[in-house]
């Protein structure tokens, strides 16, 4: 088969669809990403305490995934196979994307909202980037959410700061908003409610991103969400929780009041695993942010697209970030590129709890200090664990031991043998793919009081 360039699968698209689709009836997108937030942080996965009625609502509306996962257990590379749905290190965001690293989210990448935006659709980002580095955000030399499909933008690099109060780092569409007053997740969801009832055109479908910052550090919470929880150690956090189920209430609402929800995608989820200082939780999954157990990459995950996802459905089918790509090409009818390894794979029969169909394996690989478990495989209900070495491995049935309390390595070597073999060919076939020149050359993040840095 013949294997298209990014300008010939843009040539090819425009004119089969924009002819012969009406543009009204193609469904909308929109993605609501959470900043580190953990598979137990919520009401809706189970914690006792913390108060979610939007996501209850939206899973008692939709689907809820059990073994939904992020790409990676830091966030720019689980960021960037949302978009492109291609495991990070073949897309080439490998890693936290600092203030002097080279490495960012690629012009040569095909992004959904680029590919979106050839069949008539209006694309949206606000919240978040954090697909270049500080010194190449908002930069003419490296690429911007502009480039990478969106018609219209607000973002901050990183994270909002000074905190998630009155927050002075974002920009709209290249230029600096300057101090914004209130909390990031409902700021947030108040410029994307703005572009969905005032900007965008209402005769166009469209694909909107929300990537909020709760509830990632520096967190600060209104009193009116932390003040829930009064006389609790973990206020705070617990708060920020609610602050960010409020932000996606406002979203849902403005859906509503727009007309549009029936006929629109509506994805949540996390980026990774929460930090447990912090006051995330994991639920009792092992690990947490930047670890490839459980607690690192198993996320919320929940989709409501009303008529075509049965009310209050809960899969226990594992679906990962990078296959919202894949999804999204899927319910538009555009062809998947094939001048690339695309890892992801349609969730929809994963929507009605049916297995879906991988070529390439479930796949994790955490760039971070210091060493530890950093990369793993999953292939039906076996999850291998292993070093960055890639010389220690532990051996897992997820299904039975999702706490991963029981390593099978030793009692099932030829099982853990297969498994290596296979990791290590998946692993080969990233490193031939990706922009190796950037990870291979690259230094662990410097180290604050023996902490990390980010």
């Amino acid at each position: 088969m013949m294997r298209m360039t990014l300008s010939l699968v843009l040539l090819l698209l425009t004119p089969m669809f924009s002819l012969h689709a009406d543009e009204t009836q193609k469904p909308n997108i929109v993605v609501f990403l959470a900043d580190d937030m953990g598979w137990g942080d919520c009401a809706t996965y189970g914690h006792p305490l913390i108060q979610t009625p939007n996501l209850d609502k939206l899973a008692s509306q939709g689907v809820k995934f059990t073994q939904c996962y992020s790409a990676c257990g830091v966030c720019s590379p689980s960021r960037s196979a949302i978009l492109t749905g291609r495991t990070p290190y073949r897309n080439g965001v490998y890693r936290h994307l600092s203030g002097k690293n080279e490495a960012h989210l690629r012009a040569s990448e095909i992004t959904y909202p680029k590919l979106l935006k050839t069949i008539g659709y209006q694309t949206c980002h606000v919240g978040k980037w954090h697909l270049n580095s500080i010194k190449q955000f908002n930069t003419t030399e490296y690429p911007q959410p502009g480039d990478h499909g969106y018609d219209y933008w607000m973002a901050t690099h990183n994270n909002a700061q000074p905190s998630h109060k009155n927050p002075d780092n974002f920009v709209r569409n290249g230029e600096p908003v300057g101090e914004l007053k209130g909390y990031s997740a409902p700021l947030v969801a108040t410029e994307a409610t703005r572009w969905l009832s005032a900007l965008r055109d209402k005769s166009k479908p469209f694909a909107l991103s929300i990537w909020a910052h709760e509830p990632h550090a520096p967190i600060a919470t209104d009193s009116r969400f932390s003040g829930m929880y009064d006389g609790h150690e973990n206020s705070k956090y617990m708060g920020n929780i609610s602050q960010l189920d409020h932000a996606l209430g406002m979203v849902m609402d403005a859906l509503e009041k727009e007309g549009v929800s029936d006929n629109t995608l509506l994805i949540f989820t996390s980026d990774n695993g929460p930090v447990a200082k912090f006051g995330g939780t994991t639920g009792g999954l092992r690990g947490g942010k930047r670890s490839d157990h459980e607690g690192g990459i198993r996320v919320p995950g929940i989709a409501r697209w009303p008529d075509r996802i049965k009310p209050a459905t809960v899969s226990a089918v594992p679906v990962v970030g990078t296959d919202i790509f894949a999804t999204v090409l899927d319910i538009t009818g555009i062809p998947l590129p094939d001048d690339r390894t695309i890892d992801g794979v349609s969730m929809l029969p994963a929507f009605e709890g049916k297995p879906v169909q991988r070529k390439v394996p479930l796949f994790w690989r955490t760039h971070v200090s210091p060493p530890g478990d950093r990369v793993a495989m999953r292939i039906g209900d076996w999850k291998l664990v292993g070093d960055d070495t890639l010389t220690k491995f532990q051996l897992y049935e997820i299904q039975k031991d999702s706490k991963e309390e029981r390593d099978l390595a030793k009692a099932m070597p030829e099982k853990t043998e297969e498994m290596k073999q296979q990791l290590l060919q998946v692993w080969k076939d990233i490193e031939s793919e990706g922009p190796d020149h950037w990870w291979k050359s690259d230094r662990q993040p410097p180290k604050k009081g023996g902490k990390l840095s980010y």
